[in-house]
């Protein structure tokens, strides 16, 4: 298959757009456009690498960025220069969804909510900044058209909604000059036609295609639109999530439920509350910066990782704060890639890597 054609399905999979600004998601090295192979990993390591070459993989989707902040020099004296180093000079392409993936409705919290079995899931910190709106103005005979092109170019959805705008109905005016060629009326004529305004929402990734849908199918020669920055919520769009377990437990009785499911080492936790655990909010990775927003939605727990000692005061006796480990709550991030790239890519070498790369170790 043609990398090209791969990348399509990952951007499916994480919208590129989805990732937060400090991430460096998408591709991370690139030599060849013909891929024998997909080989799906958590960290894209030296030894991940190995395991590509001798399973004939020259693609490495990896959930974490090897590449993360800038290299100045590549002589192979760390873990991160070393990988690189190997990807290269094994024509080895490497890929990586991080944030794009743990901001998808889909992706790395659901995943640790289904984990769990938490139903009623909901978006816990929705992405702000990232619903633009359109505003156009154009003739009644035109606008079905119009709006059916918006809608097709990802236009109008709203939650669970889709092909969603407002039309009102007004008087339009102009007159144009002599290098004009307006479909309605002469030039130098003053013309008063009735008009409709349609206006649409959209996520900000997609301004270019909406714009060229609307250039595509208005009627007239020059289009009026105007685009206005939100201050929406994108309800579905966000990191981690929130939801309920089956039934409550007590608080000792819910980690061991926890450890048991998530595969943890051993889980370091806030101090035992009275009241059972029912609500529960997860965020994989570290997600210290989301502790106020878990006792704003009011869970019950909070589990992530890379809790630091002061931080666990932030519980402030509302909710039980667990540090599960990092890799353990993402651990079935790669499991999910590979299922996604296998439903859409058939009879094609989509292998889930052997090795465990999580670099904590319990005694």
């Amino acid at each position: 298959m043609q990398l090209s054609e791969i990348t399509k399905y990952l951007e499916q999979l994480a919208p590129l757009a989805y990732a937060e600004d400090f991430d460096n998601v998408g591709l991370l090295t690139s030599h060849t456009n013909e891929i024998t192979g997909i080989l799906v990993c958590h960290d894209a390591l030296e030894e991940v690498m190995d395991e590509a070459i001798a399973k004939k993989c020259n693609l490495v989707v990896c959930f974490h960025p090897i590449l993360f902040s800038g290299l100045k020099k590549i002589t192979g004296k760390n873990y991160v220069e070393r990988a690189v180093i190997k990807a290269i000079k094994n024509d080895i392409a490497i890929y990586s969804v991080h944030t794009a993936l743990d901001n998808h409705q889909n992706g790395v919290n659901k995943i640790f909510c289904d984990a769990l079995g938490l139903t009623n899931t909901k978006v816990l910190i929705p992405k702000q900044n990232f619903i633009h709106k359109l505003v156009t103005y154009t003739q009644l005979d035109n606008a079905e058209k119009l709006r059916n092109a918006l809608f097709d170019a990802g236009a109008g959805n709203i939650g669970n909604y889709e092909n969603c705008s407002f039309n009102s109905q007004g008087i339009g005016t102009y007159m144009g000059n002599e290098n004009s060629n307006p479909e309605y009326g002469d030039r130098f004529e003053f013309v008063e036609s009735k008009e409709i305004k349609i206006e649409v929402t959209f996520e900000k990734h997609l301004q270019n295609k909406v714009l060229k849908a609307l250039f595509s199918n208005h009627v007239y020669e020059e289009v009026a639109y105007e685009i206005y920055k939100t201050e929406n919520e994108h309800q579905n769009i966000g990191l981690g999530m929130i939801g309920e377990i089956e039934k409550p437990m007590k608080p000792a009785e819910f980690l061991k439920f926890v450890k048991d499911k998530m595969e943890c080492g051993g889980i370091r936790h806030s101090q035992f509350l009275s009241a059972e655990i029912k609500k529960v909010a997860v965020l994989g990775g570290s997600g210290s910066f989301a502790i106020k927003n878990a006792i704003s939605a009011g869970a019950d727990a909070f589990l992530t990782a890379d809790l630091k000692y002061h931080q666990f005061y932030e519980a402030e006796n509302k909710l039980l704060l667990a540090d599960i480990g990092h890799f353990e709550s993402e651990r079935y991030t790669k499991n999910y890639i590979v299922d996604f790239l296998k439903e859409k890519i058939t009879n094609f070498a989509i292998i889930l890597s052997e090795l465990n790369t999580n670099p904590v170790k319990y005694f």
